[in-house]
């Protein structure tokens, strides 16, 4: 079988679980294997994909083979597959833009990005990187906030002509217009913001649609996250949190019987704790009424390794547009944007998209 040749933008946290797991997976079989939503999707395993370019702009990883720059600093998720052998492809140097955020500069270098002194590249040369490495497809991996650079590789995978996943919280595949680009170049693309396999959001989704099925009222609810990767240090800076709490928020309103007024529902990043390193920990509280107006409240705390949880659902996400390509489908992936991501095209409940999933790959179901 064919490999899946992706490209990969921001080798962080999320990328480094990613490129674990497509190694970690190899020596599974479908009988001992765990942690996946789906073992095989159009007979393609995890080990069938293969990263074929990679872009950063820290100075630890510009340069570095793919093997070496996942554990470079700044990541700190966790190393579940230790001893990667060299891939043979080095990480280019991108572009800057908007993904580097000033007050990062503040804190200390283990903790925050170092920009490479290497020239950053432009973007015919960022296009004809993605065209000569054969990649199929380019995920979207850059920091929260980065709205100018997240765009900006859009347009390059546009013009390169492969298809484009978006896992942060910027409106690409979710705004019309952008989406109609992709299904005119005869492209798919799948976002926006990806969710974890059991996170903070599809947490809070279930239990907010629970009280709907149950007929219990939902008056109040907050859902606040800690952590201590270089996600959350960047979201410090409130400036760069309107699409990633508009992202959130919408993710649960979306599910709820009745909308609660914006003073009622608070979603969103709270704080970083630099000793959590990739650990995220949510504190959720909901407040309702059962059978004749009785008040009761749900207060959870999760705890979770934040970027393999994330992985989990991107390399469906992957396979699923590799789908797509051999079926010649352009535009929004519908089902499968719904089920990994936070704010997709259209907003389905998570059994919904699941069942729409299931049907997409089974051919029954065109988006």
């Amino acid at each position: 079988m064919d490999k899946i040749k992706i490209a990969i933008v921001g080798m962080g946290n999320c990328a480094s679980s990613l490129i674990q797991g497509i190694y970690y997976y190899a020596d599974k079989t479908e009988t001992d294997v765990d942690g996946l939503m789906h073992w095989t999707i159009d007979g393609y395993k995890p080990s069938d994909i293969e990263v074929v370019a990679a872009i950063d702009i820290d100075k630890r990883k510009v340069g570095k083979d793919v093997s070496e720059a996942i554990y470079a600093k700044p990541n700190c998720t966790t190393i579940f597959y230790p001893n990667m052998e060299k891939t043979g492809v080095k990480v280019t140097m991108g572009r800057v833009l908007d993904g580097v955020a000033p007050h990062m500069s503040n804190y200390k270098d283990d903790s925050t990005f170092i920009i490479s002194e290497e020239a950053e590249k432009s973007k015919e040369e960022i296009v004809s990187l993605l065209k000569e490495s054969k990649a199929e497809m380019l995920v979207n991996y850059l920091p929260v906030g980065s709205e100018e650079a997240g765009k900006f590789y859009a347009d390059c995978a546009l013009e390169a002509g492969i298809a484009f996943i978006n896992c942060v919280p910027i409106f690409i595949v979710s705004d019309p217009e952008y989406e109609q680009k992709f299904k005119e170049k005869g492209l798919p693309c799948i976002g926006d913001d990806i969710k974890a396999q059991i996170g903070a959001t599809i947490t809070h989704r279930t239990l907010a649609n629970l009280f709907k099925d149950r007929g219990v009222i939902l008056d109040k609810t907050y859902q606040l996250n800690t952590g201590g990767n270089t996600d959350f240090l960047n979201m410090l800076n409130h400036d760069r949190l309107s699409s990633k709490r508009e992202s959130k928020t919408e993710a649960v309103q979306s599910v709820l019987a009745h909308r609660l007024d914006d003073d009622n529902i608070h979603i969103g990043p709270s704080d970083y704790v630099p000793w959590q390193k990739d650990n995220k920990l949510c504190f959720l509280r909901m407040e309702g009424r059962t059978f004749g107006d009785v008040p009761m409240n749900i207060e959870l705390r999760l705890s979770v390794e934040d970027s393999p949880n994330s992985a989990g659902c991107v390399i469906d996400a992957i396979r699923c547009c590799k789908l797509a390509l051999k079926r010649n489908i352009s535009g929004a992936l519908t089902s499968i944007s719904s089920y990994t991501m936070k704010h997709p095209p259209i907003q389905y409940t998570d059994d919904v998209a699941h069942d729409k999933v299931t049907e997409f790959i089974e051919g029954e179901l065109e988006r």
